[in-house]
């Protein structure tokens, strides 16, 4: 057993790379670490301990981390090195092999840290401990703030859809979750601690229910009853997971943001298809328009894979008209990189990456008109926006409801307050509209 004095006085230095989920679960590292003594080391502070929280998304994602990694060891000479996530579960002896690199933690055995910590024992090269994929099962809950003044609660973990370009069930195991209990106990600590916005954060939030017999529209439901929280957002979730019900309920209730994030990847069906999706390009338009027709103002992000092995020119034109004829707010645009092990390897054709890049732009170019014609319609509306810490040029920004970015002048009295606003015109940059 590891004796917890010698943790007493040490800092300790986080890096979380990739996702909102690995942001909340890094916080819950942190508080475990504290919890045993351990300070966040602050600027120009050399760390004793170093968590490195990963990604392994793409292929560049995996050469960040190890870059990330490489860094933190060379600004925190002699630390004790921990790298977790979902790279060091899919390829620990990779990570274990860099020079400086303590520990491995795979996704079972990263919220449980202290526990592997060895006294903080230098080592000649870094142990791994994973487990098999079919043994993740473990739910362990996790809430963060960031650096504006939202909280993001983790209600569900792992995946068990297998889509053809994706490792993600490889690196975060089963489909999991809390209860609806403990997760509205969360939200009720953050509300006495004064938050007042949470994003529901999850690898597929809407498969909510698999270990505990709940479903995600209990849990929205449950939430929507948390005195203190002015507003919820859903992250991305799988459009047919999206409910009608779990619309209409949004549409109708107290604190649930007309904010929806919907991962569609293609506009092609036979590119569907070949991704293993859940859905087709019918089922995604129905969400979109019962989603308007409910929430005539609501915001609409889109995810979209570009150059994803079988994206013929065809089929990318096919998806790029079905995208344009969307009333959706905005895209974020990925470029396929291709995952060891998956499925989509034993696709033929494969896009090269120049074509990949102009794909991309033709996308991002969409995206751009979208958003500001997103933002046109709501310029003379009344909203409520939430005001953040962050300042640039004695300028203080916010977001409304339905995801408008606002700007006005500073105000020390308006950080973490909702307030009525009216939407003016658009700023010199285009990426906010200025408050009347």
């Amino acid at each position: 057993m590891t004796d917890n004095t010698i943790f007493e006085n040490k800092l300790a230095a986080y890096l979380t790379l990739g996702c909102k989920l690995n942001f909340a679960e890094t916080s819950a590292i942190g508080k475990q670490l504290s919890q045993v003594g351990v300070r966040k080391a602050r600027a120009g502070e050399i760390a004793h301990i170093c968590v490195i929280n990963t990604c392994s998304v793409t292929e560049f994602a995996d050469k960040k981390c190890r870059q990330a990694v490489r860094k933190m060891i060379k600004d925190n000479p002699g630390a004790y090195v921990i790298v977790t996530g979902c790279y060091a579960q899919l390829k620990p002896e990779d990570i274990a092999g860099i020079e400086g690199v303590d520990i491995v933690l795979g996704a079972e055995q990263k919220l449980d840290v202290v526990a592997y910590l060895d006294e903080l024992k230098k080592k000649d090269k870094g142990a791994v401990h994973t487990s098999k994929t079919n043994n993740i099962r473990t739910f362990v809950p996790s809430c963060s703030k960031d650096d504006r003044t939202r909280y993001f609660l983790k209600v569900q973990d792992g995946c068990d859809y297998f889509c053809s370009f994706c490792t993600i069930p490889f690196a975060r195991g089963r489909s999991r979750n809390g209860t609806v209990e403990s997760l509205v106990k969360q939200a009720e600590e953050v509300a006495a601690n004064g938050g007042k916005e949470i994003v529901l954060t999850g690898v597929n939030i809407g498969d909510f229910g698999k270990t505990t017999g709940e479903t995600f529209f209990d849990l929205v439901k449950a939430l929507d009853n948390v005195e203190g929280i002015a507003r919820y957002r859903i992250s991305s979730i799988e459009p047919n997971l999206l409910t009608d019900e779990i619309i209409d309920f949004v549409a109708h209730s107290k604190r649930f943001a007309p904010h929806f994030h919907i991962p569609l990847q293609s506009g092609s069906d036979a590119v569907l298809k070949l991704m293993r999706r859940k859905y087709d390009t019918a089922l995604f338009r129905h969400k979109v328009e019962i989603i308007k027709q409910k929430l005539p103002h609501a915001f609409i992000g889109v995810d979209v894979i570009v150059g994803t092995r079988g994206e013929t020119d065809e089929y990318f034109e096919e998806g790029r008209r079905f995208i344009e004829s969307l009333d959706i707010s905005q895209l974020h645009v990925f470029t396929y990189s291709e995952r060891p092990n998956t499925q989509a390897l034993k696709i033929d054709f494969a896009v090269d990456p120049r074509t990949k890049h102009a794909r991309s732009k033709v996308l991002l170019d969409i995206s751009d008109r979208k958003l500001r014609d997103f933002y046109l319609s709501q310029q003379g509306l009344l909203r409520k926006a939430l005001f953040e810490h962050t300042v640039h040029d004695n300028k203080m920004y916010g977001f409304t409801e339905n995801y408008v970015k606002v700007e006005r002048e500073y105000d020390e009295n308006l950080v973490n307050i909702v307030r009525d606003v009216k939407l003016g015109r658009m700023n010199l940059e285009g990426t906010a509209l200025i408050l009347q």
